[in-house]
């Protein structure tokens, strides 16, 4: 009877993290704490449900768990000024247990099956996703958002498992094992997926405004008369002389307004910026550099360390920063990839022997 408890207990802590998150980033990390607060709600539902065991709470438990996947896609890959709409777009999942458990009655619908299912398909689905670029977030935060992606598919994964798990004790052990198989998942399952999706959100800089237009690279003609059209669409494919232009429209905007250094740089900003549409430019780099365009970006922040290394005294961390890197081992990962050695080396070593 020990395990009863666990499911307020991870309640109670994913609400305290979604307070916490809210009162730090209030307008950042919106859609991670209503999230958050998801989960809470599910995990004391569970608690109930196994304990008191109410006839509504019957009825809550499985629209909370099909709502779970559906929403965590929504944090990882909705923009959040179009959240509600897109998300809406994700409720069939939830309305059909809905008319499903109203049709009880009279038709004994497979409930179990179908949110497993759900979870399935959306673990695959972020997974599958977690390969492709990100408008939203940060550059330099693609490789942590990536690992975030994929662990919040593992984990939805993990649940379709676990649901399997208590079918099958059902089947053969009358659920003996059902409320200790429940609990250990919700202590694994929840909290490892809420703290990829905090992961991801702290990972996507708050929206700005439109830049104004003096702000934005100029185009040449022709290509300012092929986006005048309101709604751009990109290319499914680019010619390489369309590609080697946008690279170099991108090395121009880079060199001239050093945008490299705003750590919350994300490919839709440079989208508004050359007037591009970001598939174009993603594609236009991998094209001509044969690397994503996070890469990229790291490597002109590296170039600026590579100097600030050279030429003054400031601390690692200070050059770090100043260079629009967010994080140490992110810093230290990209500039050992590119020079093939580690910033204090790199410094010892010029100033030994100045460049």
């Amino acid at each position: 009877m020990l395990a009863i408890p666990v499911p307020f207990v991870v309640s109670l802590l994913l609400l305290l993290l979604a307070v916490t998150l809210y009162v730090r980033l209030p307008q950042q990390a919106k859609a991670a704490c209503a999230f958050l607060l998801l989960c809470s709600l599910t995990t004391g539902t569970v608690g109930l449900r196994w304990t008191l065991d109410w006839s509504w709470l019957r009825f809550l438990q499985p629209v909370l768990a099909a709502t779970i996947p559906a929403a965590a896609w929504s944090c990882f890959f909705i923009k959040r000024s179009n959240w509600r709409k897109a998300f809406s777009l994700h409720w069939l999942g939830p309305s059909v247990v809905v008319l499903a458990l109203l049709a009880q009655p009279f038709w004994s619908a497979p409930l179990d099956e179908w949110i497993t299912l759900l979870y399935v398909v959306y673990g695959i689905a972020l997974i599958r996703r977690s390969r492709e670029d990100w408008d939203n977030i940060a550059l330099g935060e693609w490789e942590g958002a990536r690992k975030a992606a994929l662990m919040a598919g593992a984990m939805l994964l993990f649940s379709a498992l676990i649901d399997s798990a208590m079918s099958i004790d059902f089947a053969f052990r009358a659920g003996k094992e059902a409320l200790y198989i429940l609990t250990i998942g919700h202590l694994i399952m929840l909290p490892l997926l809420s703290l990829a999706v905090v992961m991801v959100s702290i990972s996507t800089p708050a929206e700005d405004e439109e830049p104004e237009a003096e702000e934005s690279l100029i185009l040449p003609f022709h290509d300012l008369t092929s986006i005048s059209e309101p709604s751009v669409k990109a290319e499914p494919l680019l010619s390489a002389e369309r590609a080697l232009e946008i690279t170099q429209l991108l090395d121009q905007l880079m060199q001239e307004k050093e945008l490299y250094l705003d750590p919350e740089l994300t490919l839709n900003k440079l989208s508004r910026k050359l007037v591009i549409p970001a598939k174009q430019i993603s594609t236009a780099v991998n094209l001509v550099h044969q690397r994503n365009i996070s890469k990229l970006i790291n490597e002109y922040r590296i170039e600026h360390a590579k100097q600030a290394l050279r030429s003054c005294s400031d601390t690692i961390t200070q050059i770090m920063l100043s260079s629009g890197f967010q994080t140490k081992s992110n810093f230290n990962r990209e500039f050992s990839r590119v020079t093939g050695t580690t910033p204090s080396d790199y410094r010892e070593q010029n100033q030994r022997s100045p460049s």
